[in-house]
């Protein structure tokens, strides 16, 4: 069993940055592959930005490639996902899922956080 908790969203302007994080409670974190999704209202929920279990591996979504980084710091048990350029079009919440290695499809991930809500105004 996987619990995930994220945190550092909240209200910015567009061209601020955030930074979230992802706490992992499980004894082997370095076993999942990590992933963030978001989901703005009335959509579905869409990939961001993965992480392999080394994290030398990482993918993005297009329409965040060069503006957000995901890292992973596996002896803390942690993800992060720094946001950088914000738009408006960013407004999501934000949620931290654990699952296969460095994987994009939302149905491989099996433990997901409660996420956390950025909002971006312009």
């Amino acid at each position: 069993q996987v619990q995930l908790v994220e945190s550092g969203g909240g209200l910015v302007q567009a061209g601020d940055s955030l930074r979230l994080s992802c706490e992992a409670s499980v004894r082997t974190f370095n076993n999942y592959g990590m992933g963030w999704f978001r989901q703005a209202p009335g959509k579905e929920r869409e990939f961001v930005a993965s992480i392999s279990y080394s994290g030398l591996n990482r993918r993005y979504a297009d329409s965040v490639k060069g503006r957000f980084t995901i890292t992973r710091d596996n002896a803390k048990k942690m993800v992060y996902l720094r946001m950088d350029s914000l738009k408006p079009e960013d407004t999501a919440v934000y949620y931290c899922a654990a699952g296969r290695d460095a994987a994009i499809d939302v149905a491989l991930y099996d433990y997901w956080g409660p996420g956390t809500q950025v909002t971006v105004s312009s």
